[in-house]
């Protein structure tokens, strides 16, 4: 080997190995379904030391994901006390401290959106199915996100960053607060722009189409940050980390047989689910695939080709943890939960998506924190591999 080669790979070999250890976490959206990701936290935070303070360099958070993100990085001089709040917040939790419905009739508001479409002239009809105005109260209560910068220049955290939805370009934006030197970035159909992140950008992250309203900052109105997210590991990627954890909410390892019969047309709210259920599981879901594909590649690819600039892909050290059962099917469990004005649309038998969606009552979510608990001890072994513990 020449020398002037040696030397380029010794540098990149150095430059990889101080990289190595940016660990990020990534939490994607889904609701009420985003209780689990805290069980799962639960569990790690149990696995390191006591007083251990928060282990993530970067923290990426989408939808309802995107408020747990949140708290995570203003408590993160303390991953216990971090997972301790966000445990007695999903606890106690009701729908009522999410949202109400903009009408008694719930669907019947669904169609005069529709038919609003097609009308020249404006109209009365509400802009989405439920207002979420409870929540925006609850986050200004219990999330004080002053403190992000307070922890970032004290070094307990690199970058935390909130995806949301431009409806105007159809862009997905990663609003991202972090550490000196981080800089923007474009890609297919996403950007990066730094941001001091406010409780209208959790908002707007968590924003469902259809059921909760579209939030305007600046000039644009965002939605739901899932929507349009083709590859959601490229944010926190972007930002530094060479170590991934994805906490899912999809339950995709049971696998429906498709000879399972359907013995009537779908409703409007299990169509409604199914496209909700689109956004959050299938980009995910094959993003992360995407990923795991590019590092059997790279593990062929020599130092040298990297080192000519021409190659910018880097190996991305990956642990993903999803629900163990099918989340539509638990929420059916707890169906008497959901409130009279909601159950008078959502059946359990046939609208399972949507109903795990937007089921914030103190049962299911209790479920789901016992489940992503007992998901994460079945990977105890990897997650102390992860965190090299």
């Amino acid at each position: 080997m020449k020398p002037a080669l040696a030397a380029m790979e010794s540098k990149i070999s150095i430059l990889e190995a101080k990289h190595a250890d940016r660990i990020g976490l990534l939490l994607s959206g889904g609701g009420a379904r985003a209780a689990y990701q805290v069980g799962v936290l639960s569990a790690i935070a149990q696995m390191l030391p006591k007083n251990a303070s928060n282990p993530f360099h970067i923290i990426s958070g989408t939808s309802a994901g995107a408020l747990n993100a949140a708290s995570l990085a203003c408590h993160a001089h303390r991953i216990r006390t971090a997972v301790a709040l966000l445990e007695y917040v999903w606890k106690n939790v009701s729908s009522d401290q999410i949202y109400t419905p903009q009408s008694g009739k719930l669907f019947g508001s669904a169609s005069a959106m529709l038919l609003s479409t097609v009308r020249t002239k404006k109209s009365e009809a509400p802009l989405s199915l439920l207002d979420n105005f409870p929540l925006s109260e609850l986050l200004q209560r219990v999330l004080k996100l002053n403190r992000i910068q307070r922890n970032i220049d004290r070094g307990l955290l690199d970058a935390l960053s909130i995806t949301a939805s431009a409806y105007s370009t159809g862009e997905s934006v990663s609003f991202y607060q972090g550490i000196k030197g981080l800089e923007d970035w474009e890609g297919p159909h996403r950007i990066g722009l730094r941001s001091q992140i406010e409780h209208s950008h959790l908002m707007a992250s968590a924003a469902l189409p259809v059921l909760f309203p579209a939030v305007k900052i600046g000039k644009q109105y965002f939605g739901d940050g899932s929507v349009r997210q083709l590859a959601p590991t490229s944010t926190p990627i972007h930002l530094g980390a060479r170590r991934l954890l994805a906490i899912g909410v999809s339950g995709n390892r049971i696998k429906t047989p498709l000879e399972d019969k359907m013995p009537e047309p779908p409703s409007l709210s299990q169509i409604l689910g199914h496209m909700l259920n689109s956004a959050f599981v299938d980009t995910l879901d094959n993003d992360l695939d995407f990923l795991r594909e590019m590092n059997g590649v790279l593990d062929h690819v020599p130092n040298r080709l990297r080192a000519n600039g021409k190659l910018r892909a880097q190996k991305i050290e990956l642990l993903e943890i999803s629900p163990s059962k099918e989340l539509n099917v638990l929420a059916s469990e707890y169906y008497d939960e959901l409130p009279k004005q909601m159950a008078k649309h959502i059946k359990p038998d046939s609208s399972g998506t949507l109903l795990s969606l937007v089921l914030f009552e103190k049962g299911f979510c209790t479920a789901l924190l016992k489940l992503g608990v007992e998901d994460a001890l079945a990977y105890e072994p990897e997650i102390r591999h992860f965190f090299r513990r």
